[in-house]
């Protein structure tokens, strides 16, 4: 994966680098008192993700691989302050950003935990002519803000289908919310709840809140697992799927219970290798965070970046997973 991610980035920074200068006459009107941070010496990127988990450390390795391209083909040293709140809480997350702010960076890219509860600050930090981009998340409409990720609803509808198409379209699955006000984790709930509708034999059941932590995650499916002893399947909406499989597993239920989980950690894919997790849909989380500085140099030197970067859906399922392993590793 990162030799893949980084020949990836040096190829967006060359084609880029050779129309940067032509870009640059055409600032967009709220970023014209951002040009010209081209002409500074070093450039320094701020990562603020929702909390600190794995996800967002391969997020941070991405952001550090194109952050090391860039230094490469710009000639300046170009760094990542990467800043993650301890828990998942917007007024934590906002203080974050806050602090991330005063020290004047070249550009902010967030997973806001929830985007009404951020949009003073976002708004104010853009003031101050500072760079905003959000990853993993929708750009709410109107907001003007670019949105590095993939469509959110499509990686969950993968996830619920392939759940129904293994269970034999039929039996009682449970439904795992992360942080329920997270636009992307919203946005997958009810695109898994859509994609089990299309079931009639389907029945739903509430798989608790994990608000990404592995520890709640487990503690939360083993409730569940322990109040639906008939449950066939497990969905969940974030990075926390370890703890659904860790619960299962002590549950002894294995071979009883198909869990179809999101993302590519390595521990997650551990546990797709081992059979407890039967497939996983990935956001592809290296790939987020390096198109994600990629975005903020782009706009802290006047270039305008589209509203939405794709950074594409993986499925992994036992026919591919030795070669996601040796990638993630």
């Amino acid at each position: 994966m990162r030799r893949k991610i980084l020949s990836a980035v040096l190829a967006a920074a060359l084609v880029i680098g050779s129309f940067a200068g032509c870009a640059k006459s055409e600032p967009s009107s709220s970023d014209a008192g951002e040009a010209g941070s081209a002409a500074k010496k070093n450039l320094t990127f701020v990562i603020v993700p929702k909390v600190v988990h794995p996800w967002f450390d391969e997020v941070n390795k991405g952001a550090q691989l194109q952050a090391k391209a860039l230094s490469e083909q710009l000639g300046v040293e170009v760094k990542i302050d990467y800043r993650a709140p301890q828990t998942a809480d917007v007024a934590e997350q906002n203080t974050v950003l806050e602090q991330a702010a005063a020290t004047k960076p070249d550009g902010i890219a967030l997973d806001p935990l929830d985007y009404e509860g951020n949009k003073a600050v976002i708004e104010e930090i853009q003031k101050q002519g500072i760079p905003v981009v959000l990853f993993d998340a929708p750009a709410p409409e109107g907001s003007g803000l670019t949105s590095v990720g993939n469509d959110f609803a499509e990686q969950a509808t993968i996830a619920a289908d392939k759940l129904a198409e293994l269970i034999g379209h039929k039996g009682k699955v449970a439904v795992m919310q992360g942080v329920p006000t997270a636009p992307n984790h919203a946005e997958r709930y009810q695109a898994h709840l859509d994609a089990l509708a299309k079931y009639p034999d389907i029945v739903v059941v509430d798989g608790g809140i994990d608000n990404d932590s592995v520890e709640e995650a487990q503690s939360q499916a083993a409730a569940v697992l322990a109040a639906n002893p008939d449950l066939k399947g497990y969905l969940n909406c974030d990075a926390c799927a370890t703890g659904i499989a860790a619960a299962v597993e002590e549950a002894g239920k294995k071979d009883q219970v198909t869990i179809v989980s999101m993302d590519n950690l390595i521990e997650i894919l551990q546990y797709v290798k081992s059979g407890t997790i039967t497939a996983t849909s990935s956001t592809i989380p290296q790939m987020q965070g390096s198109m994600a500085v990629l975005m903020m140099w782009q706009k802290s030197i006047g270039i305008d970046i589209p509203k939405v970067v794709d950074t594409g859906i993986a499925y992994i399922d036992s026919s591919n997973i030795d070669e996601w392993i040796e990638m993630v590793k």
